[in-house]
């Protein structure tokens, strides 16, 4: 660390550490993480870059707060236990959120470093203390059990921060997770080359060291509901966390044909169900040579990374506005092209064409000019009319959004809007004065770690109401 009288000096005019890629013609082939993460050198020199400000706007810029400052104060000292442990106060999920996170929008979006030079590396530092928690981490503290029952439904991040944020303060804690492994998007949703699984299951288990139960094939709405949780099994309150994973459809000719996909679909084949390690796992998917992805956000980068590690030849990215308007992070686009993934601007697809098996051969697409702005304040695409083409795929992704969970409205007697997300206050709280919801199922589609903040907002809710704390 440097010191000069004592003191500490940073040192921000250095450059930023650059991550550690593996190179991406070899990266492409095979599912192997795209960042090796920091060393202790690397963390140790990007720590130092740290002004240390006495107000710090990273923190401001955390959905969850995370006191920044102080973790990378503990990494210059080289204390990285005592890092994790600064993190732990406020995420649970270290490895994940350096690792998938929007940094350069939240926490190193607002760094002071950044105004002048490159700002510093956060998300990387964190994932750095959160990959050390086999040889450094200890189990958070947990108080004595309070006598109170509550209900998690779904194991993603915003279940999973609501669980933690209750157990640790004695709350008798069980999720309900539908499918038979937890970890929600993050390990159906985001592929092994972004988010090993294998760091999900180890944040998961980190959950049981809390002494949170967690149920799965689990389906509540039809397994169970919130009645019979409260009434016969003693739960005290429910949060529900079951996100907003039912795809959006383009609704044009062709979209049922063979070789036409939804990302949930083809990305839950290949995270979930190994289908890329098929027969050595049961469940398969097609493996297209000429691949279209239509979307611009990080499903679609993460479905067209995929279909280049399937073995494609060609995949191109379709997208209706320009790649300035698209709302993928920029990393994931820089990674994806520098990959080998093509990017199409300003078409729109009109119909899938299938060949005489039936199975989809061709698709016609329309180009398309920006307008004026929409409501999301991006120019509107329009049609450029007589401007249709065809183009040859044999396989065919839409990544274009989500709709939310119709499992929602199953699972207990809460109030819904009229797109089926769940009406809550600030605080999480439904219309039924024993239900909480937050993450997907209320915003619709965002990040890990505005889920993750809506599910430490409620929990703090529903210990204040079952506790009078």
């Amino acid at each position: 660390m440097p010191v000069v009288n004592g003191k500490y000096v940073p040192n921000p005019k250095a450059p930023r550490v650059a991550a550690n890629e593996e190179p991406a013609y070899e990266r492409a082939k095979d599912f192997r993480p795209v960042d090796t993460g920091y060393t202790i050198e690397n963390a140790l020199e990007e720590a130092n870059r740290c002004l240390d400000c006495k107000r710090p706007k990273c923190v401001e810029g955390c959905p969850v707060g995370i006191n920044i400052p102080k973790f990378i104060e503990k990494i210059r000292e080289e204390d990285f236990g005592g890092g994790l442990d600064v993190i732990r106060e406020s995420n649970l999920l270290p490895s994940v959120c350096g690792r998938v996170c929007p940094q350069e929008s939240q926490c190193e979006g607002q760094c002071v470093v950044g105004i002048k030079n490159d700002p510093i590396a956060i998300g990387q530092l964190e994932r750095f203390l959160g990959d050390m928690a086999g040889e450094v981490g200890s189990t958070p503290k947990v108080k004595p059990k309070n006598g109170k029952k509550v209900a998690v439904v779904g194991s993603g991040p915003s279940g999973i921060a609501c669980a933690a944020e209750l157990a640790r303060e004695g709350f008798e804690v069980t999720i309900f997770e539908a499918f038979f492994t937890g970890g929600g998007v993050l390990t159906y949703g985001i592929p092994e080359f972004r988010l090993p699984k294998a760091i999900v299951k180890r944040e998961i288990e980190g959950l049981k060291d809390l002494g949170v139960e967690i149920v799965y094939d689990a389906v509540v709405g039809r397994w169970t509901d919130a009645d019979e949780l409260f009434n016969e099994k003693g739960y005290d309150a429910m949060y529900m966390a079951v996100g907003a994973g039912l795809p959006k459809f383009l609704n044009i000719p062709g979209e049922n044909l063979p070789g036409v996909f939804c990302a949930n679909e083809y990305l839950t084949r290949v995270n979930l169900m190994k289908a890329n390690k098929f027969p050595e796992y049961d469940t398969p998917t097609k493996h297209g040579k000429h691949v279209l992805v239509f979307g611009g956000g990080n499903v679609a980068m993460d479905a067209a990374r995929t279909a280049l590690r399937l073995g494609a030849d060609k995949v191109i990215l379709a997208y209706r506005r320009t790649k300035a308007e698209m709302p993928a992070r920029l990393a994931e686009v820089h990674h994806a092209e520098e990959e080998g993934v093509e990017i199409m601007e300003l078409v729109n697809p009109l119909e899938f064409i299938a060949d005489e098996s039936g199975f989809v051969s061709k698709v016609r697409l329309q180009r398309m000019e920006l307008g004026e702005p929409d409501d999301s304040g991006r120019r509107r695409p329009v049609p450029v009319e007589g401007s249709d083409f065809e183009i040859d795929c044999d396989l065919a992704v839409t990544a274009i959004g989500t709709n939310a969970n119709p499992f929602a409205g199953m699972a207990g007697d809460v109030e819904l809007n009229r797109w089926g997300y769940i009406e809550t206050d600030a605080d999480g709280r439904t219309s039924n004065p024993k239900i909480w919801a937050g993450g997907d199922i209320v915003t619709g589609a965002a990040t890990v770690i505005l889920a993750m903040g809506a599910g430490k907002q409620a929990a703090a809710s529903i210990k204040q109401t079952l506790l009078g704390e």
